[in-house]
């Protein structure tokens, strides 16, 4: 079961935060309950607010989407980890059921300062942050700013090097090329997991994936965040490297990258030596969307570094 709690990010924008499992002891009189995120719903439901519901019994993690992903991405992973843990999923800034105003910022800024509201106000903290991609960089920012807040930190598939324009301007003509709005979302399927230019060979998970940001509109089948707000989030890091973030963040660490994803194992390992308690792992027979790819590889090279960083008593 998955219930939403409504967080106040920077600059006052509303955030969409999901927990899984049997929501803590307390008084969830507000709650919502529900089998699975909803994925295609724009309807507004009751929510929660936070605050009086700390589980001081389970450690509690929280895992931030990549660009463009959301907060039901992670369903598999938050489930299994429920069953330990206070498994808290956000929808951050433009993305999922989070606010889109056209005035918001979309700065790192505001990205790590929305991370930090939601382990305050959820009363998370110390927690590990698990992230991918763009969320692994707003957490291991927000790991350096404030370590008390973070007590172990999983990176999967974000790369600390400078992009730079040229792949800015890649991305800017390959949100031009997508053939909005779609028919169906088994278009949106075959699109993204076959006949995307970026697709080197078929990849069903990727158009299941993609599938997942679609809201039925009007005239067919369209992303629920704006494009523009997307690569706006995105030059905020392209053109900057971020090892010396890196290097600062003093909790454990765990980059993880797929076979075949957009993280090279030479930079992996290199990030892995630059951290003070970094470590290494790898997936199989995954691409970039490692934890979507391959759920249960993702789960065997995560799971001894979240039992020892997770388990009371651990060093």
């Amino acid at each position: 079961m998955a219930r939403r709690i409504d967080v106040t990010g920077a600059g006052g924008v509303r955030l969409a935060a999901w927990e899984f499992g049997d929501p803590p002891k307390g008084d969830p009189a507000k709650a919502v309950t529900e089998p699975v995120i909803p994925s295609q719903t724009a309807g507004d439901r009751d929510r929660e607010r936070p605050g009086g519901h700390e589980d001081v019994n389970r450690p509690g993690v929280l895992l931030l989407h990549g660009l463009m992903g959301r907060a039901s991405h992670w369903a598999s992973t938050a489930r299994w980890l429920s069953e330990r843990h206070r498994a808290v999923a956000l929808d951050q800034r433009g993305h999922g059921q989070s606010e889109k105003p056209p005035e918001a910022s979309f700065t790192r800024e505001a990205y790590v300062e929305d991370a930090e509201a939601a382990l305050e106000q959820l009363g998370l903290a110390p927690a590990l942050l698990i992230g991918h991609a763009m969320g692994a960089l707003t957490a291991w920012q927000l790991a350096a700013k404030r370590p008390d807040l973070v007590s172990g930190l999983i990176v999967c598939d974000m790369r600390a090097s400078a992009l730079g324009a040229a792949s800015q301007r890649e991305w800017g003509d390959w949100f031009k090329s997508w053939p909005v709005p779609f028919a169906t979302l088994a278009d949106v399927r075959k699109w993204f997991g076959e006949d995307d230019p970026w697709v080197e060979r078929p990849n069903p998970s990727r158009g299941e994936f993609y599938a997942e940001v679609m809201q039925e509109s009007p005239d067919g089948w369209r992303p629920v965040f704006e494009p523009e707000q997307m690569l706006k989030s995105r030059e905020t890091w392209v053109y900057d490297a971020h090892w010396e973030e890196l290097a600062q963040v003093r909790c454990p660490v765990l980059v993880v990258r797929g076979l075949d994803g957009e993280l090279g194992r030479a930079e992996a390992q290199e990030m892995v030596r630059v951290l003070p308690r970094g470590e290494y792992a790898e997936v199989s027979d995954a691409g970039h969307l490692v934890h979507y790819d391959q759920p249960e590889g993702w789960r065997t090279a995560i799971e001894p570094f979240l039992d020892a960083v997770l388990t009371p008593g651990a060093p």
